[in-house]
């Protein structure tokens, strides 16, 4: 099929349906026993599910509840543990006509920054939760004397029967359907409005593009309050009547093994995850583990939300072909929340298309194809094409002009699933929803703030606009420095790094932070440990034990400056090593650079050690 539809020509295979709940009823009248939702609380063992119409019935009953508390119309805070009650609840705001705000419940002495913000400005009336941590969320709330007064609902807690329905609303395709609130890795969180329209129509975009069919099983073990975790995973295998295998984030992160473990064990054809995800797999899967995995019906491994390194697809490939995992179901994206979720895809069938530049030139905006091989390039992997009736352009920055192929810019964004903007923000929204080509007029399109390059239709994704460091006139990624870091030193953990610039005298300095292993930390303190000890270290620490290194400060300092100034031909203004899991970090898991900066401005940063 080709890659460009006129919109006309576009076909919802569900066209008729214009909403979530209608969509919902289809699947609850068309299969009422098929099981769509299962869910395995320790990544291993099914603990419960959900069929098309039990799910129903629970939505329509907490639906029937919030209408009786008089919340139609407004927002609800979602604060649930990943599990099912998650999806009842969210589906229950949408028969309502309430406007759902996904969000992380809050864990222990976590600091309630972010909630407060989503709270004050979506300007929430309720929050949904569970029985079980109802209590200690509205204990914490009230202690706060800056949140909102707000009411309270435990979902799980409501009588459900088939004759609880509740009154429909009148909803149409451009009725809001939830916020989407922003990571916050480069600013504050901002709540994307996304409506019945957007969902529909990025879903069927992700079914044609992984051509997910009713056959289609899917394994997810993303945050279900985030766009990929939500729309590719929740909706997706409701839209195409399929079934679904859910298990919470941490089961994976203690356990890599759990998620390719279901995917073998339940045959799953789709799955995916940011690209830590699978350089984790490589790590933390002993031979033993690998032996005992099929992988061989694993069709769209997808891959997005961070930069996708080609040295990890290798690993990948490399590691687990054994297993029956081949090199085209790898499926790298570009999607984001202000698209609803995915912008850009390439063909299920192809492996991933690859394009190595010289990494001096990209720095200049340039792109110099060489080889591999060259000592000073970056291999950077192709995104895909835009989606169907979706418009993905790339746009000079400063002259807001449409750049021909091969020239790095920003990307910009048009069609049906781009959201509306962001709820109560309107400066902000026209800033990045209202943009305008100032030669031909053309419009409206979402500027994304991330920066790429078109090549034969092929979109490569190579930065963020605000990440850019630029020093004496030369453009610097934050994430090729980051790469670097991390490769300096088996001391510094993959994945916890920040590259950003400061402002020190009139002069633009490069400053770096870095999370060291917990392990080494102890051991540098002197910590002894028993065999059980050293092995949940080493569980912590992501990979294995070299109990004849010794950690250095000044090592890993200098090894860090050498390795920049090698690979970059930049001096280091400050390096700093972090202590474990204190890097600031979104709950989706990317690093926020605005927060680095700003830790290390207002010197809050949890700070083991620094250096120049």
């Amino acid at each position: 099929m080709q890659d460009m539809l006129d919109s006309s020509n576009f076909i919802n295979s569900l066209d008729k349906i214009d909403s979530l709940i209608k969509l919902l009823k289809y699947r609850a009248q068309q299969k009422p026993e098929k099981i769509v939702y299962r869910f395995l609380l320790n990544g291993e063992s099914e603990t419960c599910s959900l069929t098309y119409q039990q799910l129903d019935i629970q939505a329509q009953a907490i639906a029937a509840q919030l209408q009786r508390m008089g919340v139609s119309g407004k927002c609800a805070l979602l604060l649930y543990a990943p599990g099912l009650e998650f999806i009842s609840a969210f589906f229950g705001c949408l028969y309502a006509g309430v406007i759902a705000v996904p969000a992380y419940p809050p864990r222990e002495n976590q600091n309630l920054t972010r909630l407060l913000t989503i709270a004050k400005d979506s300007q929430a009336a309720i929050v949904l939760t569970t029985a079980s941590l109802l209590p200690n969320i509205k204990k914490r709330w009230v202690e706060n004397l800056e949140m909102p007064p707000i009411s309270w609902l435990a979902t799980d807690s409501i009588e459900q029967s088939q004759e609880s329905c509740c009154s429909e609303p009148l909803i149409t395709s451009d009725t809001l359907a939830f916020l989407q609130y922003t990571s916050g890795s480069t600013g504050q969180p901002k709540g994307v409005m996304v409506s019945h329209q957007n969902l529909l129509h990025n879903s069927e975009l992700i079914e044609q593009r992984f051509e997910n069919t009713s056959n289609s099983i899917i394994v997810s073990w993303l945050p279900p309050y985030h766009d990929m975790g939500l729309i590719g995973g929740i909706l997706q295998p409701l839209y195409v009547g399929a079934s679904m295998i859910l298990m919470p984030p941490v089961a994976f992160l203690q356990k890599p093994f759990r998620w390719l473990q279901t995917i073998s064990q339940y045959k799953a054809t789709t799955s995916g995850a940011p690209n830590f995800a699978y350089e984790m797999c490589v790590r933390r899967i002993s031979p033993e583990q690998q032996e005992t995995l099929d992988l061989s019906c694993w069709e769209v491994a997808f891959n997005g939300a961070e930069p996708i390194r080609f040295e990890v697809l290798e690993q990948f490939v490399e590691k687990f072909a054994s297993c029956g995992f081949r090199a085209n179901a790898f499926y790298p994206c570009y999607g984001m929340a202000e698209a609803t979720l995915l912008v850009t895809g390439g063909a299920k069938a192809e492996a991933p298309i690859i394009k190595t530049v010289m990494a001096s030139e990209l720095e200049q905006n340039r792109i110099v194809t060489t080889s591999e091989s060259q000592k000073y390039s970056r291999t950077i992997v192709s995104c895909g094409r835009s989606c169907y009736d979706q418009k993905v352009i790339i746009v000079d920055p400063e002259f807001l002009t449409e750049l021909p192929a091969g020239k790095v810019g920003e990307i910009w964004v048009a069609g049906a699933s781009v959201t509306s903007g962001y709820w109560n923000q309107p400066e902000k929204t026209q800033q990045s929803f209202r943009a305008y080509l100032t030669d031909t007029k053309e419009g409206p399109f979402l500027r994304t703030g991330d920066l790429g390059f078109m090549e034969n239709g092929e979109l490569f994704v190579t930065g963020r606009l605000k990440n850019v460091i630029i020093i004496r006139g030369r453009n610097h990624y934050a994430q090729d420095i980051e790469k670097t870091v991390e490769e300096s030193d088996p001391f510094i953990r993959p994945y916890c790094s920040a590259a950003f610039a400061v402002e020190i005298e009139g002069v633009e300095r490069l400053v770096v932070v870095a999370e060291v292993e917990r392990r080494y930390k102890r051991r540098q303190l002197g910590g002894k440990f028993s065999g059980v000890e050293r092995r949940q270290v080493d569980i912590e620490a992501n990979f294995d034990l070299e109990t004849d290194k010794q950690f250095d400060q000044e090592t890993v300092v200098s090894n860090i400056q050498e390795a920049v100034t090698r690979e970059h031909g930049l001096q280091i203004y400050s390096i700093l090593l972090l202590k474990t899991g204190s890097i600031p970090k979104t709950s989706s898991g990317k690093i926020q650079h605005y927060a680095c900066r700003a830790g290390f401005l207002d010197g809050t940063l949890n700070i083991l050690t620094t250096g120049s």
